[in-house]
């Protein structure tokens, strides 16, 4: 996925996200990738294969607008459900599984072989699914600062967008536990501060040349500068449980890069490691429905929602310039009445303890209007 220039010169925006597969009757993980990315093309869709055979991968084209947005990413996941269906499977949006196996196989592919063989089980526990967005940036030192730039809100992120509160058959006691596992990765997680490209470039090669990593493609931090895109690729999110939600992130996260290239371009603050990681924490853990750190002001516990709202505050002349802030806040305010996907999730959970209710919820939510 790349990015080009809009005709109002505002950049450019895609999005990848991962759907996990699973058996109709039972929830379990199904491993079965490869038969339903060969019905996806039947049907006109290139699906990518992931490190679990129980995931797929689809992507958008390069947008302009949230519309063109939602519209593709709705007809893409129609599409993938169709193919996922053919395959005798379903495709859901979720960070992880309800039901989880032993462990996941990993994709027959030399390079997903060789991961797994590496890391082990760290690979074979990766039933994972996140959503992608690219963001067009001018050059790569503008995709660094960003990064730097986005940092601080990256909680925030978080905690609008999780979607993995159930696993292995219980509610986890997170609303994200898929961060949590995201990061046991040896490069995962939030990305250190880089004051330049060349600092990131030296740190990167270090970890392939050290063994660390098999290559750049396993840099996993939740904001990098893309290897192959002129683009600033953030990680962060849990696949959102609804395309509403996939393009209220993705808007959010646009304005939020177009406000540190265009509007904040000189300096971001280097938060320290260990508070920034205590913010992830207590994003996974409480979500939107409850508190987060506040590291932009320092007041330490704010309710997410309020954060959130900060975000929308912060980026808004950004947001004024997509010709999006009042269908982001509209959003904004229905995500919080509605629930997220870990909201919605816990409430199908709640009603009977019954793990296929968690199933049946998210499956609606994945094809939803809203």
């Amino acid at each position: 996925m790349g990015t080009s220039c809009s005709a109002s010169g505002l950049p450019t925006v895609g999005v990848e996200e991962e759907f996990l597969l699973v058996e109709p009757q039972t929830g379990e993980p199904a491993p079965r990738n490869n038969a339903v990315a060969i019905e996806a093309a039947r049907r006109g869709v290139d699906m990518q294969l992931e490190l679990s055979s129980c995931q797929v991968e689809i992507a958008s084209g390069v947008v302009r607008t949230s519309r063109e947005l939602r519209d593709e990413l709705a007809a893409l996941r129609r599409t993938a459900s169709a193919a996922a269906d053919a395959a005798g499977v379903r495709l859901l949006a979720l960070g992880l599984p309800p039901v989880t196996p032993h462990e996941f196989p990993v994709t027959d592919t030399p390079r997903y072989k060789q991961i797994g063989e590496r890391f082990g089980m760290v690979a074979h526990e990766q039933g994972i699914c996140g959503a992608h967005v690219h963001v067009e940036v001018p050059d790569r030192a503008a995709a660094v600062h960003a990064s730097n730039w986005l940092r601080p809100w990256l909680p925030t992120l978080l905690a609008l967008s999780a979607n993995s509160a159930v696993y292995r058959s219980c509610d986890t006691g997170y609303a994200s536990w898929r961060s949590v596992l995201w990061r046991r990765w040896p490069v995962a997680g939030a990305p250190p501060y880089f004051a330049s490209p060349d600092e990131y470039d030296r740190t990167v090669q270090m970890l392939v040349d050290t063994g660390v990593l098999l290559d750049q493609g396993m840099v996993y931090w939740d904001v990098r500068p893309s290897a192959v895109f002129p683009t600033v690729e953030v990680r962060v999110a849990d696949v959102p449980a609804t395309v509403d939600e996939t393009v209220l992130l993705a808007t959010l996260i646009r304005a939020a890069v177009i406000t540190a290239v265009y509007e904040a371009p000189a300096g971001a603050d280097r938060l320290p490691p260990a508070v920034l990681r205590a913010a992830y924490w207590q994003a996974a853990h409480d979500g939107l429905a409850g508190n987060t750190l506040d590291l932009i002001s320092g007041r330490g516990s704010v309710p997410a929602r309020e954060q959130l709202s900060a975000l929308v505050q912060r980026v808004r002349p950004a947001l004024d310039a997509l010709g999006e802030y009042a269908r982001v806040v509209e959003e904004v305010d229905r995500v919080a009445t509605q629930g997220n996907g870990a909201m919605r999730q816990l409430r199908a959970w709640r009603e009977r303890g019954e793990v296929m209710d968690v199933i049946e919820a998210a499956a609606a939510a994945t094809l939803s209007a809203h």
